[in-house]
């Protein structure tokens, strides 16, 4: 399988750096692929995926896919989105769509945080709250 990488849009880079340790080591994720992994599938679950216009060149940098320790979250995200066991298929090509699908699902999942991160300092605290009202919401 091609090294295919995760891209951060340029619009979400400081969102996902406080996420991650944020600036006081405070972030409630430890690595970046832990904070596109959780963006993504709330994404996914609210059904808002957008296309990445400009991305991060630098910090953070692009996720190479053996950073997610589950990696099957892209797979099913992608199987879940086009309904084609096709899209599983261990070639460049799909590769590439799987992350594509993977990394807008993650830029819908940033859009959805930054609005619920307004005027808020502690974002674990909001990731609390938001998890609890989805968990309500099932």
């Amino acid at each position: 399988m091609a090294d295919a990488r995760v891209k951060i849009a340029k619009d979400k880079a400081e969102l996902v750096k406080a996420l991650k340790d944020g600036s006081d080591m405070n972030g409630p994720f430890q690595t970046y692929a832990e904070v596109i992994a959780f963006a993504a599938i709330l994404g996914f679950h609210q059904s808002k995926r957008l296309p990445l216009t400009e991305i991060s060149i630098k910090d953070p940098d692009q996720v190479p896919q053996d950073q997610f320790k589950n990696r099957q979250i892209i797979d099913l995200i992608a199987l879940n989105e086009t309904r084609d066991p096709k899209i599983l298929l261990d070639n460049e090509d799909r590769d590439r769509q799987r992350i594509e699908i993977f990394q807008e699902y993650a830029n819908g999942g940033f859009e959805i945080l930054s609005q619920k991160f307004i005027g808020s300092i502690d974002y674990l605290d909001q990731i609390l709250l938001l998890l609890n009202t989805e968990k309500h919401n099932l």
